[in-house]
């Protein structure tokens, strides 16, 4: 009886193997959606454009990137979670919907443990200290001298309570033993619209992310937050060299998940895919121009990331007393 029993299910899985193995050798069969939670323009969106480029010559299908930003990420993943979980429903997903909100919120819409399938990392990137072009910060040290003279006056755009910038933000003010002012925005590009106009003094931000200011000299980059310069950006010094406390790191990464069920076949088939557009040499070259460095990784790599980052910055909201609603 049990030898039956066992014969029956060796068979079941083997016939459920081979229907997966099938589908993700007709995948794609339809047009596939990246929704992600980002701003259009912001580099994250950029990037999603270039990999959904690729894998859409890969693959003979076309891919199409939908941005549906605002609320935390909320109204992306939200909807994301919902899709179709047949590989055709794909969403970008990072540091701050997966390492910080469940951190800042005692309620999300989401638990990207229980809702997603993470297929694999897309970029890591490097935050930088950012100013108006010009002169009236020269260094990290002459902004820190600012924000220590007039308590509470010197302030720092971010695109919304609780996000990567917000959090690397106050982790600075709490480094330097500072007071200053945190202006939230709804939109990444109002953050650096923000810092032209004057009326804010400084944000974090990637090269990618100050897109065209930067390249138009209207913001400038007074240096990086982490251990060393970057390759593609070698005259901006670290946040030590320029004045800064020492150990300031803030960076990001953000990754490729699909809604919760899709078939590992499938998972397996797209991350395979997605390997091969960041080892493009086009696409590599790009990533640098918006100062991301591709990492392709296997979703327990992505997922391992994921919950370390988690516990670790759910220890620095509690430390700094970072809310959000």
């Amino acid at each position: 009886m049990f030898k039956a029993k066992s014969t029956r299910f060796i068979l079941a899985c083997a016939l459920a193997g081979g229907a997966a193995g099938a589908a993700a050798q007709g995948f794609p069969s339809q047009v596939v959606r990246i929704l992600h939670p980002y701003s259009t323009g912001s580099g994250p969106d950029i990037a999603a454009r270039m990999i959904a480029e690729n894998l859409s010559r890969q693959w003979s299908q076309q891919v199409i990137v939908e941005a549906r930003p605002g609320a935390s990420g909320f109204i992306g993943l939200e909807a994301a979670k919902n899709g179709p979980a047949n590989g055709h429903y794909l969403t970008l997903i990072g540091l701050a919907h997966m390492a910080m909100n469940p951190g800042l919120y005692k309620k999300l819409p989401y638990d990207w443990e229980r809702d997603f399938d993470l297929i694999g990392l897309v970029f890591k990137t490097p935050f930088f200290i950012t100013v108006q072009a010009g002169d009236k910060y020269k260094s990290v040290a002459d902004l820190i001298a600012a924000a220590r003279k007039t308590p509470g006056k010197i302030a720092y755009a971010t695109p919304y309570v609780g996000s990567p910038i917000h959090l690397g933000a106050a982790l600075f003010e709490s480094m330097t033993d500072t007071r200053m002012l945190h202006v939230p925005y709804n939109d990444q590009t109002q953050v650096f619209v923000s810092i032209v106009n004057g009326d804010v003094d400084w944000t974090l931000g990637t090269v990618g992310s100050a897109g065209a200011l930067l390249r138009g000299g209207r913001v400038k980059l007074l240096a990086i937050a982490s251990k060393t310069r970057l390759a593609s950006q070698p005259e901006v010094p670290t946040v030590v060299e320029s004045g800064g406390p020492a150990g300031y790191e803030v960076d990001s990464w953000v990754g490729l998940a699909a809604p919760k069920g899709t078939p590992p076949a499938i998972v397996a088939r797209i991350n395979a895919d997605l390997a091969r557009a960041l080892a493009d040499p086009n696409v590599i070259e790009k990533f640098k121009g918006l100062g991301y460095e591709a990492a392709p990784s296997s979703p327990g790599e992505f997922g391992d990331l994921a919950r370390r980052d988690e516990e670790k910055y759910t220890e620095l909201i509690r430390r700094i007393g970072v809310t959000a609603q």
